[in-house]
């Protein structure tokens, strides 16, 4: 995967040292992405890199745990950026029922656009428990696939602008669903995902509604 430096906003580093942290965490994503989370050692990253060192990656990163940290925030803002793509700068935080369909369908269209993105998730999320990554891999995915939408179904129920229900059951439920499409679409990769993402977010709209 190709990481665009301006999606890391580190501070202080040249040219070259954020062009050689893009690709570093570039090849660390394929290397998960292709081989699993276990299996991206420091010397596979160097080979999919063409590094000529594994000092390399702990000069930039200083352990596993930094470099985690590093890809696992890149993918996340790599989402955050697909989103405003596709809605056209953002969803008004006002909009509720917008920002579900919207978290919805960009979900679900994110699997075709970022399956590498999709796989490191799913393997960060599977091995969060990886004493040498980061701590916080946990709360970050979790707050990405559940609670970040239950804050949102919550405050819109405050609002009047959704029904009853709790929304950590919604929103746990909105997730499995998306990771049901994947499933499908990891079996049939001819699937119409803009279709899924159209039909699922008709359902859960349809679902919250007051």
């Amino acid at each position: 995967m190709q990481v665009n430096t301006d999606l890391m906003a580190e501070m202080g580093l040249s040219v070259t040292e954020a062009a050689r942290r893009a690709q570093i965490i570039g090849a660390t994503i394929g290397v998960i992405a292709d081989l699993g989370y276990r299996k991206a050692t420091f010397a596979k990253i160097k080979e999919r890199a063409g590094l000529s060192s594994t000092r390399m990656i702990s000069y930039h990163f200083t352990n596993k745990a930094g470099l985690m940290q590093a890809v696992l925030s890149t993918v996340v803002e790599t989402k955050n950026e697909f989103l405003k793509e596709r809605t056209g700068g953002g969803v008004d935080p006002a909009d509720r029922p917008g920002y579900l369909r919207a978290h919805i369908e960009t979900s679900i269209a994110f699997l075709r656009s970022y399956p590498e993105c999709v796989r490191v998730l799913t393997e960060m999320a599977a091995n969060a428990d990886d004493a040498e990554g980061w701590m916080m891999t946990k709360i970050l995915v979790d707050d990405m696939r559940v609670h970040g939408l239950a804050r949102q179904l919550k405050q819109g129920q405050a609002e009047g602008l959704f029904g009853g229900f709790t929304p950590e059951v919604m929103a746990m439920s909105v997730a499995q669903a998306i990771d049901g499409v994947a499933a499908a679409y990891a079996a049939d990769p001819s699937l119409d995902l803009d279709q899924y993402g159209r039909e699922v977010a008709d359902t859960f709209v349809k679902a919250t509604a007051p």
